[in-house]
């Protein structure tokens, strides 16, 4: 199935034909209006060389007139190979489709309503022919069974004609595209880019990444840069602060030599003020007993890491480098 954009917004066509496989571009006199353009033919150039093929308006009265404003947009520079020309059905439309068809012209014979309208189009040797999907659903007519039965005139008498897909309103009527076996849809940018969301997608490709950095990323890539430090001779109140400051539930104890002391956690201060009371913020971080520090050395990957988080139920982990302290690891830490 062919896969056009619907748009006259240059920003948006721009962004949509980088992803590279989009067949074209359908566009109408009114999404330009909308759009502010007041140099129809220069966008219209514009637009021809950016998109691999380009469906425009052919207006006029007459066959006559419709012919002679295709002839005046191809003599702008357009491609006749790479240009369809949009007519309304009509009459005259449907005549001046075979006239620009007998020219070695695209035409696609849209705005299309009903079977009837669509037969002469297709007779007429339309190159496409667009029922209106949204708007039908509007005015309380079964769109997709009018598509369907399209489809069938195409497949049973063999036209040479492809039925077009438009009016898109919802992703809903892109499964309805591709379940009738259409041959061309035209989507407007913000439902084409939801046609790849999926909320299970987004879950397993995110468990995916966090795997692979999980078995890539070393600990001492993960850190933060902070390095909650206070020596020996800090007293709790002012060590309370500094684990405040650097945002972690611990804080690394070291002494006057630089070598570690131990690990002051969130969960000690608890224990301690419910042991002595509010006396032991007084203490020095050198008064207390500790007991041998959960570390990990910064060359480790962050799987060990994880495993260890697991296996010690603790939130965060000492990062040594040769022994020195060096950093604070947070369980949050292994989440990219």
């Amino acid at each position: 199935m062919e896969l056009y954009l619907d748009s006259a917004n240059l920003k948006e066509i721009e962004e949509a034909f980088k992803l590279g496989f989009l067949n074209g571009l359908t566009t109408t006199p009114t999404f330009m209006q909308r759009e502010g353009i007041t140099d129809i033919d220069g966008m219209i150039v514009k637009l021809s060389k950016i998109v691999p093929v380009l469906q425009i308006e052919a207006l006029g009265d007459t066959a006559e007139d419709i012919l002679k404003e295709a002839q005046r947009q191809l003599d702008l520079g357009l491609d006749i190979k790479k240009t369809v020309f949009k007519i309304p059905v009509s009459l005259e439309g449907v005549r001046a489709c075979r006239m620009l068809r007998n020219e070695g012209m695209l035409v696609n014979v849209h705005l299309v309503y009903t079977l009837q309208q669509a037969y002469m189009a297709m007779q007429a040797g339309a190159t496409y022919v667009c029922p209106l999907v949204g708007r039908l659903q509007d005015q309380g007519h079964d769109a997709l069974d009018l598509v369907a039965q399209i489809i069938d005139a195409v497949d049973h008498y063999g036209y040479d004609t492809k039925v077009m897909f438009s009016s898109v309103r919802t992703m809903e009527h892109i499964r309805n595209a591709l379940n009738l076996g259409v041959h061309t849809i035209t989507v407007p940018l913000k439902i084409m880019k939801q046609l790849t969301e999926n909320h299970f997608t987004t879950v397993g490709t995110d468990q995916f990444i966090q795997d692979t950095r999980l078995m890539t990323v070393k600990v001492k890539e993960a850190l933060n840069g902070v390095n909650p430090i206070v020596s020996a001779d800090t007293n709790l109140a002012e060590a309370i602060v500094k684990m405040t400051e650097y945002g972690f539930g611990a804080i690394t104890i070291t002494n006057a030599d630089g070598s570690l002391k131990g690990v002051f956690t969130d969960g000690d201060l608890r224990r301690k003020l419910i042991a002595d009371g509010r006396d032991v913020l007084n203490k020095t971080m050198g008064d207390f007993t500790y007991n041998a520090a959960i570390s990990i050395e910064s060359d480790a990957l962050l799987n060990v890491a994880a495993g260890l988080f697991k296996s010690t139920k603790v939130d965060t982990i000492l990062v040594t480098d040769n022994g020195k302290p060096i950093g604070m690891l947070d369980i949050q830490d292994l989440e990219a």
